[in-house]
């Protein structure tokens, strides 16, 4: 069975029942983007009977540039945590989702058998390739066409539901950070590394995404077990998140430039 917690209703003294914390959707805006995200994100169709909070962080007036992806992430995360939601919902403000996304979220939420989904959005590049990954340093994932259902072990955050009993797990083996005046736990994080080979006399860099990172966490620190999904961890050992390519997304750029241009590779 799934450990999907109790809705419960928050009830005011007027009798309004306020909002149900079913869902929250959470946005990390880093910066300025072209009115497409804005017309597909409020033209959503809405399931009845259905409860929704969203969150948006804006750029921060206190950090040189702007909030990072993660540290705004971050933020997100103890917003649920702190108002009991069952489930987070992150979309990044460059992504455009198409107008039954809600729908989509809703059958997943029903069903409460997969506690993490991706929609299917491609880099913004030319060509394009699908943010859809099995391993790492092999290049996307692309045996499958739309339509389809494909279980993987890297996922993108720009359209990602996750059940929040995982992210609770993960929230306490995470450590106490600031990002601004506000203190947050660093359940997602942009790797980065810099160091000096004295043997070879190199200066060295890495540096990775948020999304990967987060993935490899999960199923390193076995966070779907330790959180009440042993099951689904059987049954999916390898490759535990799943998108769905029904749930087509576009990734647009500060021009407004949609991607991916060409469709026709991922119809056949």
């Amino acid at each position: 069975s799934s450990p999907v917690r109790e809705v419960r209703n928050i009830i005011n003294d007027s009798g309004d029942p306020g909002y149900v914390n079913r869902i929250l959707v959470g946005t990390a805006a880093t910066g300025s983007v072209r009115v497409e995200w804005m017309m597909a994100r409020y033209g959503q169709v809405i399931p009845c009977n259905w409860s929704m909070v969203q969150m948006l962080q804006f750029m921060s007036s206190y950090m040189p540039l702007r909030y990072q992806v993660a540290d705004a992430q971050n933020m997100i995360v103890k917003e649920a945590i702190d108002k009991d939601f069952e489930w987070l919902f992150l979309l990044e403000h460059d992504t455009i989702i198409p107008n039954d996304c809600f729908m989509r979220l809703n059958e997943y939420m029903r069903a409460a058998d997969v506690p993490v989904m991706s929609g299917l959005y491609f880099t913004r590049s030319l060509p394009s390739e699908p943010l859809v990954y099995r391993g790492r340093g092999n290049s996307y994932y692309g045996d499958w066409k739309l339509g389809d259902l494909v279980w993987c072990d890297g996922v993108p955050t720009g359209c990602l539901l996750i059940h929040m009993g995982l992210l609770r797990e993960m929230w306490k083996d995470s450590e106490e950070y600031q990002v601004g005046n506000q203190t947050t736990r660093r359940v997602f994080d942009t790797p980065r590394a810099a160091w000096f080979n004295q043997e070879t006399g190199q200066y060295n860099t890495t540096a990775g995404t948020s999304d990967l990172d987060w993935c490899a966490r999960v199923i390193k620190g076995d966070y779907l077990r330790k959180s009440g999904w042993g099951d689904f961890a059987d049954a999916h050992p390898d490759y535990p998140f799943l998108v769905d390519t029904r749930l087509f997304c576009q990734h647009i750029d500060i021009s407004g430039q949609r991607y991916p241009m060409e469709l026709s590779q991922w119809q056949r």
